[in-house]
């Protein structure tokens, strides 16, 4: 009897999955994949992105010298100067690009970038989704791990299956997915689960099965 019962219930709840899952419409394709520029946190640089502020200072030319916020299709219009594409730049690369564009107007300029609001390309964003107290994106910091993202997110929701939790992490152009034990980590404070955290990476914490 036990057994019927189990397997009617097992067959309920594929029927309910499946109407779950069910979308009418056509799907999209799968997002593009970017490749994050840091593979290691040792070769980290600070890369400019749509909503920083920047301060241009151009040395003996305070008239060009100012403040822009990148737009968000990566661009930035300064005195003189237009359209020119940051994102994903280093401030030093942008402060080269300015001279050269600057050099048609001011003779020798000398060009310093300066960055605020810091939020960098999409790509290099940390993303947590699922049962954290606070989903969001994280724009990555030197030296980032696992446990500087649960603090910044005020943890596991009640719901959390945190053990099976997993980061998805772009390498070499394909995604790859690795699990990571959050519960280990938080409730029993075992730092041997505490991993580096990449620009990037998607940490997906699932809801557990009661």
């Amino acid at each position: 009897m036990i057994r019927k019962n189990c397997q009617i219930f097992g067959a309920m709840l594929c029927f309910t999955l499946a109407a779950c899952s069910s979308n009418p419409y056509p799907l999209l394709e799968s997002a593009t994949l970017y490749q994050p520029v840091t593979t290691t946190p040792e070769n980290y640089r600070y890369l400019i992105g749509p909503g920083d502020s920047l301060s241009i200072f151009v040395w003996r030319n305070p008239e060009v010298t100012t403040t822009v916020t990148v737009r968000p299709d990566g661009f930035i219009t300064t005195p003189l100067v237009e359209d020119v594409p940051v994102s994903g730049k280093t401030p030093t690369e942008v402060a080269r690009l300015l001279e050269k564009r600057l050099s048609s107007f001011i003779r020798d300029p000398l060009v310093t970038v300066m960055t605020q609001d810091h939020l960098g390309p999409f790509k290099e964003q940390v993303r947590i989704i699922g049962e954290a107290e606070k989903p969001e994106f994280l724009p990555y910091v030197e030296d980032m791990t696992l446990l500087d993202v649960m603090i910044s997110v005020d943890g596991l929701t009640d719901f959390a299956d945190g053990n099976r939790a997993s980061i998805v992490r772009v390498i070499d152009g394909e995604q790859r997915q690795y699990g990571v034990r959050l519960d280990d980590l938080i409730k029993d404070g075992d730092i041997s689960a505490n991993v580096d955290i990449l620009p990037g990476d998607i940490l997906i914490i699932p809801e557990t099965f009661f």
